[in-house]
């Protein structure tokens, strides 16, 4: 496979370890390298490399920012955001400013070849040790949109009509009346799009209503 590749690094023994690996690899060119981020978003715009590895934090500013302008630039163009650092707030950034991969920089250079060669076929790649935080991060942000328009007690209902409760067993559970439940469960049918309990159920398994409860209490 031939790829061309830009290394961004504001360490220049980083950028030379770097081009020794990558440059051993068959069909491989590391085509120019870059130590911040206006000269990255300048190089590309000449070279236009097949994959950028770009170091998440620069003497001028941020790889993420010169990821975003990169991309927006040339779609073509596949950044992996290399660094020693895994947290949450980088690795989202990352994502959103439209990087395909976010590798650390302790993975071994076996790991790392894949890495690019995943990317270079338009796949995107995530370091195994923070895949689970991605997909948690997801599947709560997910929930959270899900839910978002009903109120707490309208969630405690919904809940309740998940396990098969009826109204009157809704309102002996929760201290209120039937008139009251009925209320709440027309407000929360409305707000969802629903039209009866059936689909409330399936709602609230499908986006995991009891995990999100569970996490804001």
């Amino acid at each position: 496979m031939l790829v061309r590749i830009m290394i961004v690094d504001d360490h220049e023994v980083v950028r030379l370890g770097l081009r020794n690996l990558l440059t051993r690899q068959p069909g491989w060119e590391v085509v120019t390298e870059a130590g911040s981020v206006a000269e990255a978003i300048r190089l590309v715009d000449e070279h236009q490399p097949d994959v950028v590895v770009m170091d998440i934090r620069l003497s001028d500013g941020s790889g993420i920012e010169a990821c975003r302008e990169i991309v927006k630039k040339h779609p073509q163009t596949k950044v992996i955001m290399l660094t020693s650092f895994a947290e949450d707030e980088l690795l989202f950034n990352a994502i959103s400013a439209g990087a395909v991969g976010y590798v650390l920089k302790q993975v071994g250079n076996d790991d790392l070849v894949r890495a690019i060669e995943t990317v270079a076929r338009g796949e995107a790649l995530l370091d195994p040790t923070i895949t689970g935080q991605v997909l948690a991060k997801l599947r709560e942000a997910t929930r959270v949109e899900a839910f978002s328009d009903l109120t707490d007690q309208e969630l405690k209902v919904l809940s309740l009509i998940a396990r098969g409760k009826t109204n009157k067993e809704i309102a002996s559970n929760l201290h209120l009346g039937e008139g009251t439940v009925r209320n709440y469960v027309s407000s929360i049918f409305g707000k969802l799009n629903l039209s009866n309990r059936a689909e409330a159920t399936a709602y609230a398994v499908r986006h995991n209503l009891d995990d999100y409860l569970e996490a804001i209490e």
